[in-house]
């Protein structure tokens, strides 16, 4: 299956639940987003989410490779981080270790294949309406 049948991802996080949802959307509705960095406003409009407004928060290339919003532009570096985003620091052994990591940009290319979305504004409908729907079932049972 190629890019352009799959579509992105967008993985949005609700922080007063504590949860979130991943939706996959069609990489026209998703030309609107190229060239935004993380932490600008995007409307919910283009995602069938009416009054809602969302934070950009990261996302990944098609590789898994992480965007980090300390590193400019829209292109894959390899970095010596020490602590962040793509760097796990429990898996070493000693304290103060870097680590070269393969980073992406902070802008949204058209490589990137996921991207993370924080609601900062609520629309009236609630987009987590499925999910007491599910546990009403399980309670039936």
């Amino acid at each position: 299956m190629s890019k352009a049948q799959a579509g992105i991802k967008i993985v949005i996080s609700d922080p007063k639940l504590g949860k979130s949802l991943q939706k996959e959307v069609a990489e026209e509705k998703i030309r609107s987003l190229i060239g935004l960095k993380i932490g600008e406003i995007v409307s919910g409009t283009m995602f069938e989410f009416q009054g809602y407004e969302f934070k950009i928060s990261g996302g990944s290339d098609a590789d898994g490779v992480p965007m980090r919003a300390d590193v400019h532009g829209g292109i894959r570096k390899r970095l010596y981080v020490s602590k962040g985003v793509g760097f796990k620091p429990s898996k070493l052994k000693r304290k103060g270790i870097r680590k070269k990591k393969m980073i992406r940009g902070n802008i949204i290319t058209e490589d990137i294949a996921q991207i993370n979305l924080i609601i900062t504004k609520w629309g009236k409908e609630p987009i987590f309406k499925e999910e007491k729907k599910v546990k009403e079932e399980k309670s039936k049972k």
